[in-house]
């Protein structure tokens, strides 16, 4: 197993293998990339009995990653699930993924399959090992989630056992700027936003908008805040010392390995390789 954590960083997440919680949910990464909006609805009364995970709300075909490294399983044949994957955590909790992508298109269309490059990331393969914070899956509205707000259900059951309630697993969960690339490979962002504070090393932006490669993944309305460095020979189109707050601002990042401190935007996890002041 690929641990992402570096050496002597301090971050929320740790590798599963050595570090899982006593009820057997280890430190979790979030299960979906970008705008997310939730509540603690475990247990509700539903149609087919007690509401057993969290509705993670998310825009359509937002990008679903592995909460922690684990080996999936694809599940295609629920009507009520629709487009369905496990996820057997290395830990030896189980997650649930229901309701993935089945359009083809940005209408309602269901005209896509339960296969990989519609409901699953392109590539994956039925059985396949991944690493935390790799995208497993897309958001979408498939089975009984038909033509409501794409969402993703999320299940979480320690030791493979009974559903538990995720929502405090969710409300530690560290979220990621961007999904993590393949293995050994790097990433590069380019993010709009606005400054908060600026100095000739270092820049706090809120980001509005990214695009990152090689993924191509574009996201938006993320109202994010993120501190990164800049380095001497980044180049820049003006005065960093006079910026002013709230001034508009567009940054490229160097590239960065899918290290968790970089693909969830630790405070000078990045660093800029050209920044243009609006």
């Amino acid at each position: 197993m690929r641990c992402l954590v570096p050496v002597l960083v301090a971050v929320a997440l740790v590798c599963a293998s050595t570090s899982a919680a006593k009820n057997g949910v280890p430190p979790l990464l979030f299960p979906v990339v970008g705008t997310v909006n939730y509540t603690d609805d475990f247990g509700q009364a539903r149609a087919g009995g007690p509401h057993q995970g969290n509705d993670l709300l998310a825009d359509k075909r937002a990008p679903a990653v592995a909460v922690e490294s684990g080996t999936v399983a694809f599940w295609t044949t629920s009507a009520s699930a629709g487009c369905m994957l496990y996820l057997h955590g290395d830990s030896g909790t189980s997650y649930q993924y229901i309701h993935l992508n089945n359009d083809l298109t940005s209408r309602n269309d269901n005209k896509g399959k339960c296969v990989a490059g519609v409901s699953y990331a392109t590539g994956l393969v039925d059985g396949q090992h991944v690493d935390a914070g790799e995208t497993i899956g897309y958001v979408g509205d498939s089975g009984d989630a038909n033509g409501i707000h794409p969402h993703l259900h999320f299940e979480v059951h320690p030791h493979g056992g009974k559903a538990v309630d995720p929502f405090p697993f969710l409300k530690k969960a560290t979220h990621l700027l961007v999904a993590a690339p393949a293995e050994g490979s790097a990433f590069t962002l380019r993010l709009t936003g606005t400054i908060v504070s600026a100095t000739d090393t270092e820049l706090s932006l809120v980001v509005a908008s990214l695009v990152s490669w090689p993924s191509h993944s574009k996201l938006t309305k993320l109202n994010r805040p993120l501190t990164i460095t800049i380095p001497a020979d980044a180049t820049v189109n003006g005065d960093l010392t006079s910026a002013l707050p709230d001034q508009k601002v567009i940054v490229w990042t160097l590239p960065a390995p899918g290290t968790v401190p970089a693909i969830s935007g630790a405070p000078n996890a990045l660093s800029a390789e050209k920044v243009l002041l609006g």
